[in-house]
């Protein structure tokens, strides 16, 4: 075995928490919250990945209120949803993985069709681009006490998930979110502390990390996922990513996920790859046709390769001590150990474990040393199909597990 690829299957440890190797399932909209709560289809498909042989695996897009949800459809932090939440933790344990809670809020970011104010929230105000498709054209600058009330709002999501029994929390600063929406200068035109450069505009995150640390951090790993690059004019660059990573070092995250693009303005970067033409056309929601078409008219030419992130990531390398776990393409052997061998401590996985939850199994054993994943991205336009994310070209899972809650 490769000496990258050995080190990968060692054991790391996160804060209080110790994986069983480097493998982390990254946290991509599984589709399998109907209404708010998380069902069987979620409990399978995290159960999938810990049978498969993954240290951590990530339950995406757990909104830490009513109006930090993006859609209807998205899992909700809440007290009623305990046992839900405990139900798929308790699936994950019991093949030895860890399992971690992706804790967000999505601001200006919102297609629900209503919120407890008028406008959503977000760095800025004025116009709001992502409000086009929903009606909402205009969105509010926080103010101080809408800061503290978020604040309140992570850190009580952060504890719930303690309760839930999840090791980890991942604070979402990444692709467009309320987070990321202060982090990134196409979004954050603010003039008072919170605006600025980098390390101004990263504040108010770090206000978040610093409330969910010193809820759980005893208890619970921390991360926090930053983007590398935002992809577009205006957007954030790695040496911005690198200033953001120095105030969350010194703030105290246990790990940052590097990831890169923003969900409306540059879908492509994020996924290292186009968008199909048949993506579009199959898209099962007539807001995900308008979304992908849209995105389709402004995409550059870009073609895949495995670790895209790479070359913006080393530079986050080089700026930090904190441990980070390289996202971006990663569907091989090879690039499992080139990721380890470059210094970073750790490898997320998302579309070769939706093509096959037992691809870090068979890693170890030899029995694979690429994924199957053929990088359609047809896989992105499933989120809202009525069987949940799935990769389409493998069978076709059971809908009736998504219409059925967790602990049901």
């Amino acid at each position: 075995m490769i000496a990258g690829l050995a080190t990968a299957f060692s054991p790391i440890t996160i804060g209080p928490l110790t994986l069983r190797n480097r493998f982390i399932k990254s946290a991509t909209n599984e589709g399998a919250a109907p209404g708010g709560v998380p069902s069987k289809m979620l409990l399978r498909h995290h159960e999938r990945v810990a049978e498969g042989g993954a240290g951590m695996t990530t339950v995406a897009y757990c909104a830490v209120s009513p109006d930090g949800k993006t859609f209807l459809d998205q899992v909700e932090m809440t007290r009623d949803n305990l046992p839900h939440l405990r139900a798929v933790t308790d699936a994950a344990h019991r093949h030895g993985a860890a399992i971690s809670a992706q804790i967000t809020h999505g601001g200006c970011f919102t297609f629900l069709p209503q919120l407890s104010t008028g406008s959503p929230l977000s760095a800025s105000g004025g116009f709001n681009k992502v409000g086009v498709m929903s009606g909402r054209f205009f969105k509010r600058a926080m103010s101080r006490a809408d800061m503290e009330a978020r604040i309140g709002e992570f850190r009580e999501a952060a504890l719930l998930a303690r309760e839930a029994g999840f090791d980890a929390v991942e604070i979402h600063m990444g692709h467009g979110y309320l987070l990321s929406q202060f982090i990134s200068p196409a979004y954050n035109k603010r003039r008072d502390a919170y605006g600025g450069d980098a390390a101004a505009r990263a504040k108010f995150p770090a206000e978040v990390l610093r409330a969910v640390l010193d809820a759980v951090g005893d208890k619970l790993a921390v991360l926090c996922k930053i983007g590398v690059v935002e992809g577009f004019r205006g957007g954030g660059t790695a040496e911005d990513a690198a200033h953001v990573a120095r105030v969350l070092e010194r703030e105290g995250a246990h790990m940052l996920v590097l990831s890169g693009g923003m969900n409306v303005e540059s879908t492509w970067q994020l996924f290292g790859s186009a968008m199909p033409n048949e993506a579009r056309t199959q898209a099962a929601s007539g807001l995900m046709r308008i979304a992908t078409a849209l995105q389709k008219q402004s995409e550059p030419p870009i073609k895949f390769h495995e670790m895209y992130f790479l070359e913006h990531s080393r530079k986050v390398r080089a700026a930090v001590k904190t441990p980070l776990a390289f996202l971006g393409g990663v569907k091989s052997a090879d690039s499992v150990a080139k990721a380890l061998d470059e210094g970073f401590e750790a490898v997320v996985l998302a579309r070769a474990l939706l093509f096959d939850p037992n691809f870090v199994r068979d890693l170890a054993s030899g029995a694979q040393t690429n994924s199957g994943c053929i990088t359609c991205n047809r896989c992105v336009v499933t989120i809202y199909h009525p069987s949940g994310t799935h990769c389409p070209i493998q069978p076709l899972p059971d809908p009736s597990l998504n219409a059925t809650p967790a602990a049901a």
